[in-house]
């Protein structure tokens, strides 16, 4: 379906998430680190990116404005335990803001529609 790419420093997190989406039939990428992004989004081309907002090398909020300047119409999800930066500016440019939770529910459906976003932005381009 989708190549996804999942940054987030808690390994557990990337383990849960990953297999959920690859059961569900997407191609996913880790980053434990925010550590040379743009990089690797150039190199791995994804169709969406996940983003941890609190990683210990990197500010994720960060991160999204950087994606955003040099990607601006790659879906970005902002995934974090926290509800509290959910109204944050810097947050808003975000696709999607999901809440951590073992149910992936709500997390799989931001996938779904990020990804059907994404395919409508290139037929049109």
């Amino acid at each position: 379906m989708a190549k996804i790419l999942l940054v987030d420093d808690e390994e557990y997190i990337r383990q849960l998430y990953s297999e959920e989406l690859i059961e569900e039939g997407h191609e996913v990428v880790t980053a434990a680190s925010g550590h040379d992004l743009l990089r690797r989004i150039d190199l791995l081309q994804p169709e969406v990116v996940l983003l941890d907002i609190r990683l210990l090398d990197y500010d994720g909020l960060e991160l999204l404005q950087d994606i955003r300047n040099y990607h601006h119409d790659l879906p970005v999800i902002l995934c974090t335990a926290y509800d509290t930066y959910k109204y944050d500016p810097k947050a808003m440019v975000a696709d999607y803001y999901v809440i951590k939770s073992f149910d992936l529910t709500e997390l799989k459906v931001a996938v779904r529609k990020a990804i059907e976003a994404n395919k409508s932005l290139r037929l049109t381009a």
